[in-house]
């Protein structure tokens, strides 16, 4: 192997309900299973090259390179899927990994989910393997947890599993990307990197959170409401379990010792001006992952309401409206 290359797209995604806790660390297995959307507007453009030729990894991050801890991650990732594609324990060559998002790194708007399906994707093709789209979600559980959603386009659930292996906690696709005319619009109140990573706000909750056992006991029946009212188009059912799983993970994270933090003041006034909409009439509810971005979630009419109500919550930077996106795939070389 002297130089193959591959590139990949893939879009972020945002949990209607909510993955928060993990079962295993080391296979990144989910306590609870989740069910997200997969987003139009949100990308991640990921190229590798392996190259016998290099004497180390070169990667970066939006024309940077990253942090140590970041770079490390990506080789482990690279390790991994090298392993099990090529089903050895050699020492793979070097790769050159560029990767660009056009949106947020680090600050609540999934950029890993995006990051690590595109990486999967396109280590696997320039490994000139074929991997199916289970496998691909799979591997890109192993990189970031929702990532394994952002394999598939549309409406995605995300399966916890039962196996200690991790075989099946993999996501698959629920509705393709036209089923239903959603939008999501982004309220941003801070663009920078969080500063607390999604991983270590999970462990703190999961150590020491007393709420944290009753927000695992009640995440698989809020699935299960949710997929259902999924299949009615009931808009009005869907809002309310996915602002009560929203609000439950958030409850969990504060409840940690010391308290998680994610919102800021203007995460609280988006929710609140959100809630006024629907109180009004107005198809739409609200969503938050960890970051204090604001996910208003609406039917298609309702977009320019809810866009214009959101820019004038003070503090709120600027508004990304996202339809529904597709699954990861090639980028033609």
């Amino acid at each position: 192997m002297h130089n193959t290359q591959a590139t990949a797209v893939a879009h972020a995604n945002i949990a209607l309900i909510k993955y928060w806790g993990k079962r295993d660390d080391k296979l990144n297995l989910p306590a609870t299973g989740s069910l997200s959307l997969t987003l139009d507007g949100l990308t991640t453009t990921t190229s590798v090259s392996f190259d016998s030729d290099l004497n180390h990894d070169c990667i970066k991050l939006n024309n940077q390179h990253p942090g140590e801890s970041a770079a490390d991650r990506i080789s482990a990732f690279l390790n991994l899927v090298y392993q099990q594609v090529k089903s050895t324990n050699q020492q793979r060559p070097y790769a050159q990994v560029n990767s660009h998002n056009n949106f947020p790194t680090a600050a609540g708007l999934a950029s890993s989910a995006s990051g690590f399906a595109a990486l999967a994707l396109a280590t696997g093709k320039a490994l000139q393997a074929s991997l199916e789209p289970g496998q691909l979600s799979m591997l890109a559980r192993r990189g970031s947890g929702s990532a394994a959603r952002s394999i598939f386009g549309g409406i995605v659930e995300m399966a916890h599993g039962q196996r200690k292996d991790g075989l099946d906690s993999i996501a698959t696709q629920l509705h393709q990307p036209d089923y239903w005319n959603l939008k999501v619009l982004i309220a941003v109140t801070d663009a920078g990197s969080k500063k607390i990573s999604s991983t270590d706000g999970m462990r703190q909750t999961m150590q020491t959170s007393p709420y944290y056992p009753a927000w695992i006991a009640g995440a698989q029946a809020d699935i299960e409401t949710a997929r259902d009212a999924i299949a009615a188009k009931d808009f009005e059912t869907l809002a309310n379990v996915t602002e009560f799983s929203t609000l439950k993970m958030h409850a969990s994270a504060l409840a940690a010792q010391p308290g998680v933090i994610y919102w800021n003041a203007a995460s609280l006034a988006a929710m609140h001006s959100i809630r006024d909409l629907r109180a009004a009439g107005l198809p739409v509810c609200f969503t938050m992952d960890a970051g204090p971005q604001v996910k208003a979630v609406c039917t298609a009419g309702a977009t320019s309401q809810v866009a214009e109500c959101l820019q004038q919550v003070p503090g709120v930077v600027k508004v990304i409206t996202c339809g529904l996106g597709r699954g990861v795939r090639l980028q033609p070389q």
